[in-house]
């Protein structure tokens, strides 16, 4: 094995970064970037720019497929796109989010209701998941904005996911942890402590649920 020190490895990248790909040549470069270069540890910088703008390009399409298939399940008759605001220019190009729910005529998510923009760009993430799945997801109250009906939109969506990936939600909404298979939280005692409950709710026969007591501690104890 091979030590590489940072000085070394950052001055033969450096050297590679401003050298043109045409005109690299192994020969004139210095020993130690040689066998860098050699070993394909080194890349050019126009090669690296292909394979970045290829890759982009690539994932760009399949999530902008993805967003649209996806736009109308979320809003049914409704019409979402995704499109470039500079196509010729990938690496600067910025991405421009078109979205027409149900049969409104506006385009721009400016223009939407604050649960409809909430729930497009949920749209916008959940087509990256499903152009790149992964097998376990982790959303923090991304719900918390959305009304009754696009709450039950989103949670139809993670039934979806849930069938091959792991779902956890952080939530504070009821609907939300109805809809959960298990349920995990925290409770403080009366001291002050606190301890981790979980509950898996398919164990759980409707019978057997019970109102958790909430201890509220004594005006004047709050007080002093």
């Amino acid at each position: 094995m091979t030590l590489v020190s940072r000085t070394a490895l950052g001055y033969a990248v450096s050297r590679a970064h401003h050298a043109d790909v045409g005109g690299m040549e192994p020969a004139s470069l210095p020993a130690f970037s040689r066998e860098l270069y050699q070993e394909g540890l080194i890349i050019p910088p126009t090669l690296l720019t292909e394979e970045v703008v290829q890759l982009f390009d690539t994932a760009f399409r399949d999530v902008a497929s993805e967003f649209e298939r996806l736009f109308s399940e979320l809003f049914p008759g409704g019409e979402g796109k995704l499109s470039l605001t500079d196509p010729a220019d990938l690496l600067h190009s910025g991405i421009e989010i078109e979205a027409r729910p149900g049969r409104k005529r506006v385009k721009r998510i400016s223009l939407l209701s604050g649960g409809e923009r909430a729930l497009t760009a949920l749209g916008f993430l959940f087509s990256i998941f499903r152009a790149r799945p992964s097998p376990f997801y982790l959303l923090d109250e991304v719900e918390a904005a959305l009304d009754d009906v696009n709450l039950h939109r989103f949670l139809g969506l993670i039934k979806d996911f849930a069938a091959t990936s792991q779902v956890l939600v952080v939530t504070h909404q009821k609907r939300t942890m109805e809809a959960a298979d298990m349920l995990y939280g925290v409770s403080m005692a009366r001291d002050g402590s606190s301890r981790v409950v979980s509950q898996k709710l398919d164990d759980v026969a409707p019978a057997e649920v019970v109102p958790i007591p909430v201890e509220i501690p004594d005006t004047e104890e709050a007080v002093s």
